[in-house]
């Protein structure tokens, strides 16, 4: 199993059409094969900057769903809002603690 962290930034006025989207396909992309968490976060200070956390069982999982019709549509939708490059991350969890 591996985190992906995904950071994206917006301008303000697309925000809510960001999260719009977001709430339409959530439970898709979390029900995606492999798929085993995902939240969406808003960083504090500058609110038009997104994250989203998610974690997949293997880096298979992750490019099937990559590549698959529901991210191209979801991507499609969501590139368009963009203020500013997204940023991508896959990392392995070290710590945890409860």
């Amino acid at each position: 199993m591996f985190v992906r962290i995904v950071k994206m930034s917006f301008d303000d006025a697309n925000i809510k059409h960001f999260k719009s989207v977001f709430e339409t396909h959530k439970t898709s992309i979390r029900h995606f094969p492999g798929c085993l968490f995902l939240e969406l976060y808003q960083d504090k200070n500058q609110p038009n900057i997104f994250f989203t956390y998610s974690y997949w069982n293997d880096e298979t999982d992750l490019e099937n769903y990559r590549t698959s019709e529901l991210f191209k549509n979801v991507w499609s939708k969501t590139k368009t809002l963009f203020n500013d490059k997204p940023q991508a991350w896959s990392v392995d969890k070290v710590v945890s603690l409860p």
